[in-house]
């Protein structure tokens, strides 16, 4: 009984960004859970690695490109999702714009516009997207992967902590408001994990030692240690949760 909670048989899921690092990770579990995974990203050429992966281990996943902070590309994809398949149980929001690193003071209007228009206005509307399919089903699960700096800002990441920050008033936005309807919104919330994205974190060494000196485990995660939570969320384990942004973080925001 207890392994069917996490069991995502027949449950088709699209999770953004999924190309590598934690989407990636999230999605071959899905998969290994029984999900049909969509694995998106900005170009499809890069999916199908991650689709070549989990169809080899026996899993169903097809390629898909979105780049979420285009808004024609967000209507195309879940038009396709409906086209091909008609249902969507399982949204995962993973993908992220951080193209600015220093003083947030310095930050320019493009890195600026470019963060918000990823991590918040692409959110959003890939949420919509997904609840309007949702809604035909019955039901409907939606992960958003923020961040520890939405929590406590990172150093160096001021316009990323912020964006962060209004991923987690999204997920209990939705929360509320679609509670009625069956269908659960809740949040990832990382501390430093090991991708190429959190690349400068690790290349400059004063803001690693400073992270890695607030973390009372001691060391970074690597993405498989993310999809775990995430699978909680997403799958019956969590049914009772929702509007919950769960750090996993080795402890630093105790």
């Amino acid at each position: 009984m207890a392994s069917q909670l996490f069991d995502l048989s027949g449950r088709v899921a699209l999770v953004s960004g999924a190309s590598r690092g934690i989407g990636a990770a999230i999605a071959r579990l899905f998969a290994e859970q029984g999900a049909h995974v969509i694995v998106t990203s900005r170009k499809r050429a890069s999916c199908e690695q991650v689709v070549e992966e989990i169809r080899n281990l026996g899993g169903s996943a097809e390629a898909l490109a979105c780049h979420i902070g285009d808004l024609e590309q967000i209507e195309a994809a879940f038009q396709d999702v409906r086209d091909r398949h008609g249902r969507l149980d399982i949204l995962v929001n993973n993908a992220a714009a951080n193209p600015y690193f220093g003083h947030v003071v310095d930050t320019d209007v493009g890195a600026f516009q470019k963060t918000l228009d990823v991590n918040v206005r692409g959110y959003f509307y890939m949420s919509v997207g997904a609840i309007r399919l949702m809604r035909e089903v019955g039901r409907g699960a939606i992960v958003n992967v923020g961040s520890v700096n939405g929590i406590t800002p990172g150093p160096l990441q001021g316009i990323y902590s912020i964006s962060k920050a209004a991923i987690i008033s999204m997920t209990k936005t939705f929360a509320k408001e679609c509670a009625g309807e069956n269908i659960r919104v809740n949040a990832l919330l990382p501390g430093l994990t090991r991708t190429k994205f959190a690349g400068a974190l690790f290349t400059n060494e004063d803001v690693h030692r400073e992270i890695m000196a607030g973390i009372p485990l001691g060391r970074h995660a690597e993405p498989e240690e993310m999809a775990g939570a995430v699978l909680y969320l997403a799958s019956d384990a969590g049914s009772y949760t929702t509007g919950v942004c769960l750090p996993v973080d080795g402890g630093i925001t105790i």
